[in-house]
């Protein structure tokens, strides 16, 4: 794989095995991660696979992912 950057089309992350979170509803309405070779970690939006794909370094993904724990993100979701 050639050097991953933000905005590239996630089509070409060739072997990015991408997981989404199993409390994504029917719709298809959810964000999907692959951990790329060296350690970053790529984001897409799931309705658009062809799209452009986000990379992330492991610190970021840890902030952001504790700051989702400890409910730092609530008030963007309906009811939150």
């Amino acid at each position: 794989m050639h050097h991953a950057y933000n905005g590239m089309a996630a089509t070409e992350l060739h072997g990015a095995v991408w997981q989404k979170s199993r409390h994504s509803n029917s719709q298809g309405s959810c964000v999907e991660f692959a951990k790329l070779p060296g350690g970053n970690v790529a984001m897409r939006n799931s309705r658009h696979p062809d799209g452009p794909a986000l990379v992330y370094t492991p610190a970021e993904i840890e902030a952001m992912l504790i700051g989702a724990k400890a409910g730092e993100f609530d008030h963007l979701i309906v009811g939150g």
